[in-house]
């Protein structure tokens, strides 16, 4: 009897256990994706990569929804600045942005603007805890006046200044530890960023090796081109990967991409110490 008593016993524990663990699945599948705000309004030079025909998704478009949404993310791509109000922003859990110029201007894109408290809508979303991905030309976006740096470009890390012609050149890993990293540095044909302003707090995970490079812009010592830092309470990423298709191709690209929006979301964990000085 005891030991009919004992073997009932673990044949409903094991019985119990199992209800358990398909309960976990069940919840893991109907856990709600996070949304993401893909935005790519362009007031002067529209990148290939991003233009539109009709509703149909761009080139980078498809790549990022397509790559994002098995990994628990819903992508909602689009140019209409009437997006940013503390209202509308509240129903996304991040952004990225692939923009550029003045974004409170009509442009040649004709896309409804940002306005100047949409900006500052968006500034407080990303302090307040909301994560934040910006590719290629994010740093050509809301140029800072003279001296006076522009609060977006503070929030980003960093301002493009020009590029010169599309080239080989080598990038310098700093931190393979962070997520979708490489382990060795590696070189790749792009158009590469000459950047500027960058802020002290920065966490440089890529550096653009410049020895080598053609073009006046480049004759300088090797600078950061991709980065994490915070602001406030939100994570902000920065590549100046991302102008080719061919880099939309390459897992060089892909894997630090999605690696990028993990952390910036929250779903995976990195050191990001300043190390700019360093």
């Amino acid at each position: 009897m005891n030991a009919m008593t004992r073997r009932e016993m673990l044949k409903w524990s094991a019985m119990f256990a199992g209800t358990l663990t398909v309960g976990s699945i069940v919840r893991a599948a109907d856990e709600k994706p996070l949304k993401l705000l893909f935005y790519t309004k362009s007031s002067g030079f529209e990148h290939s990569v991003i233009a539109q025909k009709g509703d149909k998704l761009g080139y980078a478009q498809q790549i990022l929804t397509d790559l994002a949404q098995p990994k628990g993310y819903e992508i909602a791509c689009s140019k209409d600045g009437s997006l940013f109000t503390p209202e509308k922003l509240a129903e996304f859990d991040g952004f990225i942005f692939f923009t550029q110029g003045d974004l409170s201007v009509p442009g040649l894109d004709k896309q409804p603007p940002m306005t100047a408290d949409g900006k500052q809508a968006l500034l407080d979303a990303v302090a307040g805890g909301k994560g934040f991905v910006g590719l290629h030309c994010a740093s050509d976006t809301f140029h800072s006046k003279g001296d006076k740096i522009d609060p977006y470009i503070q929030m980003l890390g960093g301002e493009f200044i020009t590029h010169g012609a599309q080239q080989d050149s080598t990038i310098h890993i700093v931190d393979p530890k962070f997520p979708g990293v490489p382990d060795k540095d590696f070189t790749l044909k792009e158009e590469w960023y000459s950047l500027k302003n960058f802020a002290p707090d920065l966490h440089v995970i890529y550096m653009q090796q410049t020895q080598g490079m053609k073009g006046d812009m480049y004759q300088r010592p090797a600078y950061p081109s991709t980065w994490a830092k915070m602001h406030g309470k939100g994570k902000v990423f920065y590549t100046s990967l991302a102008h080719r298709e061919e880099t939309w191709k390459n897992p060089l690209f892909t894997d630090l991409l999605m690696g990028g929006i993990n952390w910036a979301m929250g779903k995976t964990t990195a050191d990001i110490p300043a190390n700019l000085e360093k």
